[in-house]
């Protein structure tokens, strides 16, 4: 039986192009993200990459190699990093790639390789490159000091969590000072949960339980938070929500237009946003938190 061909598969999305719509209208935003589609097609093109297929206002590629998918990806954000100056408002994609044996169906990708990636995207924020460490363990050396490990996140099918990796794609002097920073990033930023008028703090090695019962750190005063619901905590730097419920943990990061919906999984918070407990935190109520990260004081 023959085996299944490896691929990188890459994804990239145009961050919150409902707002862009909106803001400018159907006419000029289709204009403008059909030209930043454009430039992401020449970047793929040029690491001999194919586009798959469209999907909504962004798109899915594979090329044969993982280092051409890893170079394209950074090309591609530098490009959308360059047309965006000026822009409001401001354009950004977020792009993901994986590695590993695909099913082709005619010039289509199916599979876990092509699964993972996607659940990837979900958590990706504007201006930035995931992958796996499965992927990166695949890459060139040069290549591989350009990735750093970011936390584990259960995926649904997989037996074992998914190492995310984050992959550095500015020029050489961002990449020098990402790398300084790395060691003492977990002591620079606290967490601050803000609930019912209260204002919680979850330090770098800290964590806070979140629930409908009393014994929680952050008790939920909504009939759709489950007695024990989450947990968020500090890991490597970053602050982590686990859904431990019966409904889900619903996250909305300021700036992506996508929920993330969370069922015994684990996500990163960035930088700020809103958690809705058992029920979209798009829609605000008393099962809903505020989220955002706050430099420790000197």
């Amino acid at each position: 039986m023959a085996q299944d061909p490896r691929r990188a598969v890459l994804f990239a999305d145009v961050c919150d192009s409902t707002a862009i719509y909106e803001s400018l209208g159907d006419t000029q935003a289709l204009a403008l993200i059909n030209r930043l589609l454009g430039h992401l097609d020449k970047k793929i093109a040029e690491y001999s990459g194919t586009v798959v297929k469209r999907l909504g206002d962004g798109m899915v590629c594979q090329f044969s190699a993982p280092d051409a998918a890893l170079r394209a990806a950074c090309e591609m954000q530098t490009a959308a990093f360059d047309l965006a100056q000026g822009s409001t408002p401001k354009l950004a994609i977020k792009v993901v790639f994986t590695y590993g044996p695909v099913i082709m169906e005619g010039a289509d990708v199916f599979g876990d390789t092509v699964n993972v990636a996607a659940r990837l995207v979900a958590v990706a924020n504007p201006e930035q490159v995931l992958t796996t460490q499965q992927t990166v363990d695949s890459l060139a050396p040069e290549l591989r000091a350009r990735c750093r490990p970011l936390y584990p996140m259960k995926i649904r099918g997989k037996a074992d969590a998914v190492m995310v990796c984050d992959v550095v794609w500015r020029g050489a002097d961002d990449l020098t000072e990402t790398v300084l920073r790395g060691g003492d990033v977990a002591s620079q930023w606290n967490l601050k949960l803000a609930y019912g008028g209260s204002m919680f703090t979850v330090e770098p090695a800290g964590s806070v339980r979140l629930g409908r019962d009393k014994g929680n750190d952050v008790v939920i005063a909504s009939t759709h938070a489950s007695r024990v619901h989450a947990r968020v905590f500090g890991r490597h730097g970053n602050f982590v929500i686990a859904d431990q419920s019966s409904n889900g943990t619903f996250v909305l990061i300021d700036g992506n237009s996508r929920e993330v919906v969370l069922r015994r999984e684990e996500a990163v918070l960035g930088e700020r946003g809103w958690i809705g407990l058992g029920k979209s935190a798009a829609a605000h109520g008393d099962h809903v938190l505020r989220f955002r990260l706050e430099r420790q004081k000197t």
